[in-house]
């Protein structure tokens, strides 16, 4: 039995195996996932081999103090942007010993969006150590809830997470 749904499991599973695989570690930036990211891969036994760890960086001040994501970039761009997430999974990565990093950052709702950000707005961002390659990403999910916001971040994520 699991705290998690079906799907956030099996992709969980698929992400420790096949990273198992390979020896390779993640580390995961998470802010508007509140961990459930995290909480997902410790859901799967073995995942002590592949993840390394995972910050909840909620507000900016710890985003700015944990991952090193400057002021400027959440001054100008703001929180949920892919630069914030770009510098996350850089931060994330740089301060691990993790393979590759993913990045989580958004608006659940239900307060808190605008005109151009609004609630279901959730960007994401790999790095992978050793690599030039940029991917980052914004996705809107048009969802109910705030509960399933969370979710559906949590698969893009875990997405990111496969080799």
């Amino acid at each position: 039995m699991s705290l998690l749904p079906d799907d956030l499991y099996a992709l969980a599973e698929r992400v420790v195996t096949e990273n198992r695989a390979l020896g390779r570690t993640v580390v995961l930036a998470e802010s508007c996932t509140g961990g459930l990211v995290a909480t997902a891969l410790t859901e799967i036994p073995g995942s002590s081999a592949v993840l390394d760890r995972g910050l909840v960086t909620y507000s900016n001040a710890a985003k700015h103090e944990l991952l090193g994501v400057s002021n400027d970039i959440i001054e100008t761009f703001g929180a949920v942007s892919i630069a914030c997430a770009w510098a996350m999974a850089q931060g994330a990565l740089s301060r691990s010993k993790a393979d590759v990093a993913v990045s989580i950052s958004g608006i659940a709702g239900p307060d808190g969006g605008s005109l151009q950000k609004p609630v279901g707005t959730v960007v994401f961002a790999r790095a992978v150590k050793g690599s030039e390659e940029v991917l980052a990403e914004e996705r809107w999910f048009d969802v109910p809830s705030r509960a399933e916001v969370r979710h559906q971040a949590a698969l893009v994520a875990l997405e990111l997470l496969l080799p």
